[in-house]
């Protein structure tokens, strides 16, 4: 009792709920790590699956036995040895027979021990069978040898195994998860002849560092057969700290066009993948998948096909945001905490978890023999008793039939122990012949080799390490297989596909209104003036892309702003403002739009006669408040934009508000990614500054197509070679078109 405790007269301690509190929440924390959630590092099971083990093999089911009701080995547990919910313990019970849990399943589960999609819809217990598979006997083989301690059970009336004598280091090969008080534990599962070879290793080379063990076990090995893809430094690291995690990725093929997904991460669900590739085609996020299916059975575990909308999909690429996006890819955490022999929790480094593995194998290994020993010792004190039995045998015979109690008579006159004299009492007359004792001398010569050779091997530690090293070596070629999870040396870093990529890629006209609503109308043919606009407002600029490309907006400062063009709502309705997708000055007016791929060229000017060539590409902005481009004098506004045609040698036609026609070759205005420009028309200064007259409008043509001359209502087509007549050097003056279209309103190109 502590100090602060009194005794009431009724015996009742009284303490501080502090202390009690305290007192009784750090008991159940170390229950809870040390009784609960953490494993051994000898045989690495927890308390509940250790006697789940256990309570099977006193059942009698071996590998080789009839299974029995699940449900009469959870009420030998729960009776006998652990006293908690059956259910837990049943839930306990399954994951030791899950082959998609488990790389070296303990239970051998007949009926529905669940699935990889659902692991918890496995069947009650009253309608599953279960034995222990051959793989258990590697835990529960020595166990009546000597080779461990045993407790009492909660009650008192049994005695249990404080732990099973592993032959195998388990706590790596079939892994652990639990979560305890203020810790926890994620040991991932291991491949037996890697983990048996470092062993060895280490058995030859107790001074081998970490980098010579993961020679023999590189990485951890899962059930299923996903790609590692983390980095050899990043599983250097996990073993030489004992945390971090493991990058997982599918594993898939081509066949006939489509992507076959043949394996997933550990503890993936193959209907949750297909859930969320799903969740993305119906919000129009994954327009490169056409269809998906679900075609695992029995023979195929996983098989998870997906079909791309076409034989042009990247697969490579469309993969690589599936990873990027979904659990196709995903970590498992890895945290080597486990309880050691010195009866504390803590994280170990590979070596140090091998090692303290190696010391408790070594220990069994020499319990187990020194029981043999004392075995082979106790018969052949038998076997010389029973040799001298037969060397006087009708005195012996007469003794027993004489004497009342024959036992002391036998032990005074042949000089006997209890054990010997008791062992030829219980001789029967059967084995009183004469062959009898050539078996005995047989017997005593084996026995006798066998005390020497355990001697041997007792009295030397290499001896003793040689042993456990080949007996890990003879385990793991008769219960080992071949890693399951490859090791992939150099990935690609997963990356999802940018928005543009993802959206389809059809013909798009993008349409700008005078008032700076915008809109997408699906084609190239499309007539933009003839569509519906809202009173008081109408066409303005429009041009031509693909949906997946963005669109860039050229305002009256001259700034450029971006937008995807697939988010465009569509040219059946008026659009929607595009003040309500950008934040642009106040009292600006949106010019134009500009559309094509990043290469495409445009000639973009002010009405001050000022301009030059830009790429698409230079115009993009991710900023809501775009990028200047165009530098705008005092007084001047932006002209729409000219696009640049493909071809060689395109030609550009400006014209003034007076009439002057200026044709040119385009390579003589500069390319620029934002600034004022060169002069393009040289319209007189002292005209400019009083705005009698700016430059009208801007053409970029190809040398056989037509400039199309629009003024008030009339139009004049002007071929190739009437261009003739316009054509001269940049910022001339230009030539005066005919009178009566002078008053130039816009200009066209047409093929």
């Amino acid at each position: 009792m502590s100090e602060s405790s009194e005794a009431g007269y009724q015996g009742i301690e009284q303490l501080p709920m502090r202390e009690f509190t305290e007192r009784a929440y750090l008991d159940y924390s170390m229950y809870v790590i040390l009784d609960r959630a953490l494993p051994f590092v000898g045989d690495g099971l927890k308390p509940v699956q250790r006697r789940i083990l256990y309570a099977m093999s006193e059942l009698g089911l071996s590998a080789v036995s009839k299974p029995k009701k699940s449900a009469r080995t959870v009420g030998d547990v729960l009776g006998k040895f652990h006293p908690h919910g059956d259910s837990a313990c049943y839930e306990a019970m399954v994951l030791m027979a899950q082959d998609f849990s488990y790389r070296y399943p303990l239970i051998d589960g007949h009926g529905n021990w669940g699935s990889p999609d659902d692991p918890k819809s496995f069947a009650a217990m009253r309608y599953t069978e279960a034995r222990l598979t051959p793989f258990a006997a590697l835990l529960l083989s020595e166990l009546g040898e000597g080779t461990v301690d045993w407790t009492a059970n909660f009650d008192g009336t049994l005695q249990e195994p404080v732990a099973l004598p592993a032959r195998v280091p388990h706590v790596l090969l079939n892994g652990a998860t639990g979560i305890a008080v203020g810790m926890s534990t994620d040991i991932p599962p291991h491949n037996l002849r890697e983990v048996a070879a470092a062993c060895q290793a280490l058995l030859k080379r107790p001074s081998s560092v970490i980098a010579d063990l993961c020679e023999h076990m590189p990485a951890p090995d899962f059930p299923t057969e996903a790609e590692i893809i983390s980095s050899r430094e990043d599983l250097l690291q996990l073993y030489e700290t004992g945390n971090g995690t493991i990058r997982m990725r599918a594993r898939w093929q081509m066949e006939e066009g489509d992507i076959v997904v043949t394996a997933l991460p550990y503890q993936t669900s193959g209907n949750r993948v297909l859930e969320q590739i799903a969740t993305q085609m119906r919000a129009k996020k994954l327009p490169l998948v056409e269809d998906l299916r679900d075609e695992s059975d029995h023979e195929n575990p996983t098989r998870l096909v997906i079909v791309p909308r076409s034989r042009r999909v990247d697969s490579e690429r469309l993969m690589s945001h599936l990873f990027a996006t979904t659990d196709l890819e995903r970590s498992v955490r890895a945290n080597f905490n486990v309880i050691g022999l010195d009866g504390r929790p803590r994280v170990r480094d590979l070596r140090e978890l091998l090692s303290e593995w190696l010391t408790f194998r070594i220990g069994t290994v020499r319990r187990r023999l020194e029981y043999r020993l004392d075995k082979v010792a106790r018969r052949l004190h038998v076997l010389e008793g029973l040799l001298v039995a037969y060397l006087n045998i009708d005195e012996v015979i007469a003794i027993i039939r004489n004497e009342d109690e024959p036992r002391p008579v036998l032990m005074k006159r042949f000089g006997l122990s209890e054990d010997q004299a008791e062992a030829i009492l219980e001789l029967k007359l059967r084995h009183l012949a004469r062959l009898e004792e050539m078996k005995i001398r047989g017997e005593q010569s084996e026995l006798e080799d066998e005390r020497k050779q355990l001697e041997k091997i007792l009295g030397s530690e290499q001896r003793l390490r040689t042993l456990v090293g080949k007996e890990l070596a003879a385990d793991a070629e008769r219960y080992g297989d071949e890693r399951r999870s490859p090791l992939a040396d150099s990935v690609p870093v997963a990356q999802a596909l940018a928005e543009t990529e993802l959206a389809p890629s059809e013909p798009v006209t993008v349409v700008l209104s005078q008032r700076g609503w915008i809109r997408a109308a699906k084609g190239h043919d499309v007539d933009p003036e003839s569509l519906a606009y809202k009173s008081g407002d109408g066409f303005s600029h429009a041009a031509t892309g693909r949906s997946n490309q963005p669109v860039v907006v050229l305002d009256s400062t001259g700034r450029a702003y971006s937008l995807p063009t697939h988010s465009l709502p569509s040219a059946r309705g008026q659009g929607e403002p595009l003040s309500g997708r950008l934040d642009p000055p106040d009292g600006v007016t949106f010019v134009s739009v500009l559309a094509g791929e990043e290469d495409v060229r445009h000639v973009v000017a002010t009405d001050a006669g000022y301009g030059f060539v830009v790429r698409q590409g230079d115009l993009l902005s991710r900023n809501r408040a775009g990028k200047l481009v165009l530098n705008v004098p005092a007084g001047a506004s932006v002209l729409p934009s000219a696009p640049v045609p493909a071809g060689e040698a395109p030609l550009l036609a400006a014209v003034s508000s007076d009439g002057h026609l200026l044709v040119f070759e385009l390579a003589a205005l500069p390319e620029m990614s934002r600034g004022k420009g060169n002069k393009i028309l040289g319209i007189p200064a002292a005209r400019l500054k009083s705005g009698e007259e700016r430059l009208a409008g801007i053409a970029v043509l190809g040398p056989t197509q037509k400039l199309v001359v629009l003024a008030g209502k009339r139009q004049m087509t002007l071929r190739p070679q009437d261009l003739t007549d316009y054509q001269g050097e940049r910022a001339q003056r230009g030539r005066l078109l005919p009178r009566g279209w002078r008053n130039v309103n816009q200009l066209l190109v047409e093929s």
